[in-house]
């Protein structure tokens, strides 16, 4: 079983195909999704979409919107947004340096439309960093990551006594 997963922005399909989990950069912290998710709508932040599919990771840049989830079906739609293998990270770095110089220069100042478009500006060059930088470096951490997964979920089921039905979107774990 898979998801299928659609990023769209106003001016192109970033990303529309299959995918084993999805993790969203949602406005309240990371949400991640899995086949079987429940549905649900949520704000997206400018931020760092993953995506596992075909064994690997994929990074995209989003610069918010909204996310859907219904029936393993995910869509996203974005403001704009870019896959982290298209971004160049040198050039990345660069917006980054010159953001971050521009936000240090309105410090101690008081609160100005500039002063929050400098700092939206820091938000989506770092969001293109982080696309850039993990879609090289995922991949390993993730392959690092997934072993002291399954023993801590292991633990977890060692330690707890699970319940959940499909009707029912409540688990209850009960420590023995």
């Amino acid at each position: 079983m898979s998801l299928t997963l659609r990023v769209l922005a106003p001016d192109q399909s970033v990303f529309d195909g299959s995918a084993d989990e999805v993790i969203l950069p949602s406005t309240t912290g990371q949400l991640g999704i899995l086949p079987g998710h429940v549905s649900l709508l949520a704000a997206m932040d400018v931020g760092v979409l993953r995506v596992r599919a075909e064994g690997g990771w994929k990074s995209i840049a989003l610069m918010g919107g909204f996310a859907e989830v219904d029936a393993d079906d995910v869509t996203v739609l974005v403001n704009s947004a870019e896959l982290g293998s298209s971004i160049d990270a040198s050039s990345a770095e660069s917006d980054l340096q010159a953001a971050r110089n521009e936000v240090s220069k309105m410090e101690g100042q008081p609160a100005s439309a500039d002063k929050v478009k400098a700092q939206q500006t820091l938000d989506r060059a770092r969001a293109r960093v982080q696309a850039a930088k993990n879609q090289a470096s995922w991949s390993s951490f993730h392959t690092i990551l997934e072993p002291l997964k399954l023993t801590l979920i292991t633990r977890l089921l060692q330690n707890c006594l699970l319940c959940c039905t499909k009707d029912s979107p409540f688990v209850i774990v009960k420590l023995m």
